[in-house]
């Protein structure tokens, strides 16, 4: 059973949280390549599918929604899981789904779409982003919860595991 995890990360803290997912797959007994999707194997290749995306104004990044669109026949015939980053805050705010989640769970049939808080630093943020986050108020922080992570990873793993061949 081998598993790629494809991951589009603006500043890197998706890529940790793609990391910490394969961890816990390997973990769970699951072989795994975590690679960004602009460089990621043929779906092809790999029995099951992780994808996630880091969330600016709702919106996936636009190479997680390339990557979805142009492997969609591959990822609806394999189980996959989708997972999106972005909210901030205590509670993690927006509440909302963002905006591509359904298309892209439609998409691929995924088996689950979960959205994790993120992280924002506003020293790595450009101009516009900066004003954006000032506009809104967004506070700055790591609201990241590995726990929860780890969690739907570990049950990813358990499910695969559950349905492995012979």
């Amino acid at each position: 059973m081998k598993v790629l995890v494809a991951v589009a990360s603006k500043y890197g803290a998706t890529s940790e949280i793609a990391q910490a997912v394969g961890e816990a797959l390997r973990e769970g007994g699951i072989e795994n390549t975590v690679e960004q999707v602009d460089r990621a194997s043929a779906v092809e290749l790999y029995d099951a599918v992780v994808v996630g995306s880091a969330v600016y104004a709702g919106h996936w990044l636009k190479g997680a929604k390339e990557f979805v669109e142009a492997n969609a026949q591959a990822l609806a015939t394999r189980p996959t899981w989708l997972f999106s980053s972005g909210p901030i805050g205590h509670p993690p705010k927006p509440e909302e789904d963002p905006v591509d989640a359904a298309p892209m769970v439609e998409m691929t049939g995924a088996r689950d779409h979960r959205v994790f808080p993120g992280k924002l630093d506003k020293r790595k943020l450009n101009f516009g982003e900066k004003a954006l986050v000032i506009a809104l108020r967004a506070p700055e922080g790591d609201y990241r919860d590995w726990d929860e992570i780890r969690a739907w990873a570990t049950d990813i793993a358990h499910t695969l595991q559950a349905n492995r061949p012979g």
